[in-house]
């Protein structure tokens, strides 16, 4: 169902809304809000602190007074209850002056900040005494905009579509909508899940916090079951389990990892005897290897890769982003020039791999002549045809999509396939959210790298972090600053990638400073990556997207702002991307908000530097409070589910899965049409769905 198809959305809204990452009418009922503005009773002056955002009840004791300051127009008045006086500002809106009136009371809300010893309340919106009572303790959805779309706009949008019966309409996949659940009553009962229909009305309009919470467990389980259900219907349409690759053990692997100019650990060499094992046993090996960041997983992937080639096989090597696919070759091609491993014919496919030299690797490719291919979902390209793709290596795999990893599998005989991730879930969940693979984990760092230095701090710090980002770019080292917004979001004061590299562009004038972020165009994003590694950007203003980005061992420093908005373990994998040279490095974690929970959380970041550790510290302490954490176009592969916490949501995913794959493999049975309609959409439509 087309945007333009809902009423009140038209050419203009359609654009904006494109912007946002929402094509459809099913992309807007799964645009979650990214968090709510809950409307608390007011407080009394006396009670007000600075960085805090409440709403007080106050008489307007004189009228406003206007006055100009260079290009703005500042309106201010003093209101008063029985505990005190409190000073109120706007900035260009000359309205306020006509609307307030002296002798009558207000509820007026917004941020506390400290002007000269004395708290001042900046921009607060203005309700009457009576409407206020009507909306207070109510929860208001926020949601991630772009200039000139309001969240009140996408809400009174979401409402019209779910008041309209549209889940009724051909190609909205929401059957919940109409009352058609694909899990039946009973299933719903037994796993304590509220219906489809009431989890999407509730996500966008909930009228209390448990609202939102079962609506959130409501989503996350669909989004897991989906996701199990298309791998086990993937795995069962037969891979063999025979070893058509039979492979043998090679003293060039000996070679390499004696001739490194560093010392594999032991867990390295551990891990690496496992695969090499599984190569070269009678069965097709399926594994995956866990490691937390900067363990070294990449050096293990490439003897992998050599292992193949000496057998006179072809070996893939899939990253989720264009420009970590060109460091992994570029990475590959050195060591193959270092260690003089002539044997090796590595080629290069993405999607910037044009013209003639796409032709010519996609020659070397299908011929044989190539004997290493690293790319990225290029490589799932119909015309991309393999010659003898006996092992397939996926960096991050959970970025790819069940229909490409199918794609990929359909290119040869079934390939062994080795997987990477860093994502720090136990091995219980691993084993359903990754199926059936052997687990290694490489839990041991490489001595060499100094760890990084960590600190918590508030807002107040944000001048002192600056002075030192500016030391470091003169000493010829790079930083990043990480956002959780990518433009400003109603209600919710978040620091931005937008207003932020234009602030740090204004600081630092003699410093080139980079943006980033999940809408923006592939092509424009490597660009910007590519700029950074090369050391051309000093500093780079991004969201999420550098979480699994390029190796840049310049940077040194990465601020994280509103850092109390990440999971720990998302805030770990962010710190990983620091750390990663010679040099001394620093992670400085920014709080927006100050509360002894959120002090105590951040500090577990101090204490450890272990995924694992830091990923169950987490869960414990976060519980169902934090309901929904910010997502960011292009950012996430799921909407809501998090590995990291949702591990209980997970299980039962998993279990109802397994339970339906043994009663009904092929789906055929009459009681799960709704569930075999369901993911044939979740197929067709979610080019994301994730997949070994």
């Amino acid at each position: 169902m087309k945007l333009r198809d809902i009423k009140g959305i038209g050419p203009k809204t359609e654009e904006l809304l494109n912007k946002v990452g929402v094509f459809t009418a099913e992309d807007l009922l799964h645009d979650y809000p990214v968090g709510y503005d809950e409307c608390q009773s007011p407080v009394r002056i006396s009670e007000v602190r600075p960085g805090s955002k409440c709403a007080v009840c106050g008489l307007v004791k004189e009228p406003p007074v206007q006055r100009r300051v260079r290009n703005l127009t500042i309106v201010s008045v003093r209101i008063s209850d029985s505990s005190g006086l409190l000073q109120l500002s706007w900035f260009n809106t000359q309205y306020v002056s006509k609307l307030l009136q002296a002798g009558h009371r207000y509820v007026f809300r917004g941020t506390i900040q400290q002007w000269k010893g004395t708290p001042v309340m900046s921009q607060p919106q203005i309700f009457t005494v009576q409407r206020y009572a009507e909306i207070a303790g109510s929860l208001i959805p926020v949601y991630s905009l772009t200039k000139g779309l309001s969240g009140k706009t996408i809400a009174k949008a979401v409402r019209e579509l779910l008041e309209s019966g549209a889940g009724q309409e051909e190609g909205l996949r929401d059957e919940a909508l109409s009352g058609n659940d694909y899990l039946p009553a009973a299933m719903r009962k037994e796993l304590e899940l509220c219906s489809g229909r009431e989890a999407i009305t509730s996500i966008h309009f909930p009228e209390s916090a448990e609202q939102v919470l079962a609506a959130r467990n409501r989503l996350v389980f669909d989004e897991f079951f989906h996701f199990i259900l298309a791998l086990r219907m993937l795995k069962a349409k037969g891979e063999e389990a025979e070893n058509v690759y039979p492979m043998r053990a090679v003293w060039e692997t000996e070679d390499v990892i004696a001739s490194l100019p560093y010392r594999l650990t032991g867990a390295q060499l551990r891990v690496w005897r496992e695969i090499e094992s599984g190569l070269s046993g009678g069965r097709l090996m399926s594994r995956l290897v866990q490691g937390d960041v900067g363990s070294g997983k990449t050096i293990i992937a490439f003897l992998a890769l050599i292992m193949t080639a000496v057998n006179t096989y072809q070996g893939a090597l899939m990253a989720p982003t264009e420009v970590l696919a060109r460091q992994h070759f570029d990475n590959f091609e050195l060591l193959k020039q270092q260690q003089g491993l002539e044997y090796l014919r590595p080629v290069l496919l993405t999607g910037s791999v044009k013209g003639a030299e796409r032709r010519e690797a996609l020659r070397r490719i299908q011929e044989g002549e190539a004997n290493v291919i690293i790319g990225t979902h290029a490589l799932f390209q119909e015309k991309v045809a393999f010659s003898r793709l006996a092992l397939v290596i996926t960096d991050e795999q959970h970025r790819f999509g069940v229909k490409q990893r199918e794609s990929l599998a359909g290119k040869g005989r079934t390939p062994h396939t080795l997987v990477m991730s860093a994502t720090p879930i136990p091995r219980t969940l691993g084993v359903i959210f990754y199926g059936d693979l052997d687990l290694s984990v490489i839990d041991e760092r490489p001595k060499k790298r100094k760890p990084v230095k960590n600190a918590v701090v508030d807002i107040s710090y944000k001048d002192q972090a600056l002075r030192f980002f500016r030391k470091q770019m003169e000493e010829g080292r790079q930083v990043y600053v990480i956002c959780p917004m990518i433009e400003p979001a109603e209600e919710l004061e978040l620091a931005n990638v937008t207003e932020e590299a234009a602030s740090m562009r204004k600081y630092f004038p003699e410093f080139k400073v980079g943006l980033l972020h999940g809408r923006m165009k592939n092509e424009e994003k490597n660009r910007v990556m590519e700029e950074f590694a090369a050391g051309s950007i000093q500093l780079l203003v991004s969201t999420t997207v550098v979480e699994v980005g390029v190796d840049v061992p310049n940077a040194t420093v990465m601020l994280i702002e509103n850092a109390e908005r990440f999971g720990l373990a998302q805030l770990h994998q962010l710190r990983g991307r620091v750390g990663r040279g010679e040099y001394q490095s620093y992670c400085i974690f920014m709080a927006g908000e100050q509360s002894e929970s959120i002090t105590q959380r951040l500090s577990i970041l101090k204490e450890s530097d272990n995924g694992f550790e830091i990923a169950e510290k987490d869960f414990a302490l976060r519980g169902p409070g934090d309901l929904l954490g910010i997502r960011q176009s292009g950012d996430m592969l799921f909407r809501l589910a998090d590995l990291t916490r949702d591990g209980k949501i997970l299980e039962k995913a998993g279990e109802v899965a397994a339970a339906v794959c043994r009663e009904d493999p092929e789906l055929k049975l009459e009681e799960h049409a709704g569930i075999r309609r369901s993911l044939e959409e979740y197929l067709r439509a979610d080019s994301n769905a994730i997949v070994l």
